[in-house]
């Protein structure tokens, strides 16, 4: 989705769109070629837009539904996400063009053209809901380290192992004394 820069105005105006995020699934994938998440081809979001001087402001909210893999079982299963996000654009300072940003630029985001492309802001908020570990439950136990059995339908059959026997001085002490 882009906007002309020339027609964002002082009153806020609410559009509704469906945005492209199926490019995430290219740049989300590992060299191992296992993924934790699967992006849809679309996303829908709800945008309200205004501008304040030379800022120009953005609240709105995205959804849809996300496959994820699960990091302790490997099981797939799908997610809603949804999320509100805000922004703010300044024009670009002519000395981010020449030199590095300084302190009190770096929390900032730019436009420099005479449109705003929105889907790499929007991709960038879609990033930023994601889960740190996607989790197919809360509960989930995943694997068993040892024998590798999955803990979430079957018990361990390694938890009669006898431990290590250079420990076995340790288990004969009491605490407490």
């Amino acid at each position: 989705m882009k906007l002309a820069l020339d027609q964002i105005a002082e009153s806020p105006k609410d559009i509704s769109f469906s945005e492209r995020v199926e490019e995430l699934n290219l740049i989300y994938k590992g060299e191992d070629k296992v993924r934790d998440f699967r992006f849809p081809s679309f996303l829908d979001v709800n945008l309200v837009y205004y501008r304040s001087g030379r800022e120009i402001f953005f609240q709105g909210r995205f959804g849809g539904t996300i496959e994820g893999r699960c990091s302790r079982c490997l099981k797939s299963y799908s997610f809603p996400i949804e999320k509100e996000f805000d922004f703010v654009l300044t024009p670009q300072p002519l000395s981010a063009k020449s030199k590095e940003l300084n302190r009190d630029e770096m929390g900032l985001s730019f436009y420099a053209a005479e449109e705003i492309n929105l889907s790499p802001l929007i991709m960038e908020q879609v990033l930023l809901a994601l889960p740190i570990r996607p989790l197919c439950e809360d509960g989930c136990r995943g694997f068993c380290g040892g024998c590798g059995v999955d803990l979430n339908y079957e018990p361990c059959i390694c938890a009669s192992v006898p431990g290590d026997p250079r420990m076995a001085i340790f288990r004969t002490l009491k605490l407490g004394r």
